[in-house]
């Protein structure tokens, strides 16, 4: 029984050949392009620019059979779309060539913020907490912590407190405007106009 499900699977394969073989030739591209944008010490955005423009020329002449279109639109789409920061990261070392740590960091800091608060938007706590996401996150993670906010002075702790809360309180208004936002406006109107000395 098994011998004849193996002898069917293995009769069919040919009727896969094409299809196969275009897989292979689409591969070589991503391999070409994957391997001219791998970082060395040799590299300068400009080099890297001028064998990428080379290579989206060598692709439009040499992928012209039927079914390459698509591969070919779809290649110079992405690459144009993404050109002006593709290259950063040869001039600059400590720019990453992709933002992949960036989204894996994101979806584990939603991750997180979901398992906390039940909620699937994080939108108010990144208003909110902003850059404070990444330095409590790695903060928390640091062994001499204590330590060094034992060492802030009374003055810069007040400072970075007055700071939170006026960002709390951006937060606070957002939340009474959206519940009222004729009474909120109203509000706004008697302070000024109690400023100015109207009635």
């Amino acid at each position: 029984m098994l011998l004849k499900k193996v002898v069917r699977i293995f009769s069919k394969i040919n009727d896969f050949k094409p299809a196969y073989e275009a897989v292979c030739r689409w591969q070589a591209v991503i391999t070409n392009i994957t391997k001219l944008l791998e970082p060395s010490p040799d590299q300068t955005s400009e080099s890297v620019r001028f064998h990428m423009e080379h290579l989206l020329r060598w692709l439009e002449v040499n992928y012209n059979q039927a079914g390459d279109e698509e591969l070919v639109k779809n290649v110079q789409a992405y690459t144009r779309g993404f050109w002006k920061g593709l290259f950063t990261c040869y001039d600059a070392p400590h720019v990453p060539r992709t933002n992949n740590d960036h989204e894996r960091f994101f979806r584990q800091t939603k991750t997180k913020h979901r398992r906390m608060t039940g909620r699937r938007s994080w939108n108010d706590y990144i208003l909110r907490s902003g850059e404070f996401v990444v330095l409590v996150d790695d903060a928390i993670k640091q062994s001499n912590i204590v330590e060094r906010l034992q060492k802030v002075d009374y003055l810069t702790f007040n400072q970075e407190r007055k700071r939170w809360t006026e960002r709390l309180l951006e937060g606070t208004k957002r939340r009474r405007f959206r519940k009222n936002p004729h009474g909120y406006l109203k509000n706004i109107e008697n302070k000024v106009s109690e400023l100015i000395g109207q009635p």
